[in-house]
């Protein structure tokens, strides 16, 4: 099923283990999906991020399996993994074996500090310009072997050590990384984080110049290698487009809040828009192991000048909205109510943003399956999961409002619901069905005239292969 819908889930929440996996995606959800994303299966993946922060994601955390599991996957499905170019564990021997020795060790320079990033010293505007997506600066200070200390750049949290990307050891690892998954079978690789991974003085450090560099390198490293690149950057829609170019496929990120506006609001002109410029190499989704990003419709965060596809006062009436929707849920779950929570993201399923409104829901998936594009649905919205309060109460962190562990007594309840048998029928007529191979085309008449109109008065066509048209 080339270019068919493919399945985004971590490995020890839907089947427990790597070979639990495979014995749902070949058992209940069989010849459903052409592909899986398997969610960070490194040592440790029960991290401070959900496995975002291994140690050395060329080993498979053996609570989970081995390669050989990932590999027995890879047999009948695409697989795609993750490449953290971003930062390691602070926990990793590599880092470790920096804080102990200093200047003696190998890996030193390997990793970022203020420093090393600002060799000629920063100044208050220098810092306050670095873009992160959570509060504060991003710089933790660690204790040497020597008993100084050092302040250490983290753009997430403080156990994710930034690498330095330049660094002779950065490039051992990032290439040992690629030849490892390559063996395994593993057809796709997404960029995690890639947009803060080079860090420029006198800069936001985030999707520089330098960083567009950097892509190219990593995806020809990775094309090199049999890997098709995937690259994950919440951003300004622009940059979306102009990322798009350079790799083999984007994630549409705009899409999920054009379509809860669209269906919320009953305003489609802002969808209809984006139609007409968006690109057509993407994945689409409409929900991931993330929250529902809202950056990725708003206007340029450097140059407010900028507009971007829904205005604020729209913005802010759709997050309303999706906390409204949630009864509350993902109010608890967003912004400073929790910890580990991105600024630009609210932390719901796409069921729940939706009020639970079935009709709704399957609504937004044919719009998903509809755009041009390869999509991935998540494994909660697969299952058309609810916000997870429990969870989320256990354990404080926002996202894993959208992270349910299911059993498989759940799996087979679920496949029950009507909701989720539709949203299979939808899933299987997106794989087979031969209009996908055709022609897109766009009307907008009757709607009101499109911000963005095309020379045609409203109709966008394209034709291309399966999962591009």
């Amino acid at each position: 099923m080339p270019d068919s819908v493919e399945l985004i889930t971590y490995a020890d929440r839907l089947g427990g283990d790597l070979p639990g996996l495979l014995d749902v995606l070949t058992g209940p959800l069989a010849g459903l999906f052409g592909g899986v994303h398997i969610l960070p299966f490194y040592t440790p993946f029960d991290g401070a991020d959900a496995g975002f922060d291994p140690r050395d994601h060329t080993e498979v955390d053996p609570r989970l399996g081995t390669w050989a599991d990932v590999a027995a996957i890879a047999k009948d499905h695409d697989v795609m993994v993750d490449v953290i170019v971003n930062h390691v564990s602070s926990t990793s021997p590599t880092f470790l074996d920096w804080l102990a020795k200093g200047a003696d060790s190998a890996y030193d320079g390997m990793f970022l500090t203020l420093d090393g990033a600002f060799p000629d010293g920063a100044t208050e505007a220098d810092l306050t310009r670095i873009y992160r997506p959570r509060p504060g600066l991003p710089f933790t200070p660690y204790t040497t072997g020597d008993g100084s200390k050092r302040l250490v750049w983290t753009t997430f949290t403080p156990q994710q050590i930034d690498i330095d990307i330049h660094h002779p050891a950065t490039r051992d690892y990032l290439l040992r990384i690629l030849d490892t998954l390559a063996r395994a079978g593993v057809t796709q690789v997404r960029m995690d984080a890639v947009g803060y991974a080079v860090k420029t003085p006198g800069t936001t450090s985030f999707m520089t110049p330098e960083t567009f560099v950097f892509i190219d390198e990593m995806a020809a490293w990775s094309r090199e290698r049999g890997l098709e690149v995937l690259v994950e950057v919440h951003s300004y829609y622009q940059r979306q487009i102009e990322i798009a170019a350079q790799v083999d496929r984007v994630y549409d990120f705009a899409l999920p809040p054009l379509i809860l506006h669209a269906l919320t609001a009953g305003d489609v002109e802002p969808l209809l828009a984006w139609m007409r410029i968006r690109p057509l190499n993407a994945v689409t989704v409409l929900d991931t192991h993330d929250g529902i990003g809202v950056i990725d419709v708003g206007a340029d965060a450097d140059d407010r000048s900028r507009p971007g596809l829904l205005a604020s006062e729209q913005i802010d009436q759709l997050v309303e909205r999706m906390h409204d929707n949630s009864g509350g849920t993902s109010r608890l779950a967003t912004g400073a109510a929790a910890s580990n929570v991105d600024l630009y993201q609210v932390n719901s399923t796409f069921y729940d943003a939706l009020g639970q409104d079935d009709d709704r829901y399957l609504a937004a998936r044919a719009l998903q399956f509809w755009a041009p594009g390869r999509p991935q649905v998540y494994y909660v919205g697969l299952l058309a999961g609810a916000n997870d309060v429990d969870l989320l109460r256990r354990t404080s962190v926002g996202r894993d409002v959208n992270r349910h562990y299911y059993t498989r007594e759940e799996i087979d309840s679920d496949l029950q619901r009507p909701v989720v048998r539709a949203l299979f029928a939808l899933i299987r007529l997106r794989n087979a069905h031969p209009a996908f191979d055709g022609e897109f085309e766009i009307d907008a008449a009757g709607v009101g005239a499109p911000r963005h109109m095309d020379r045609r008065g409203g109709v966008c066509a394209h034709r291309h292969r399966r999962g591009q048209w």
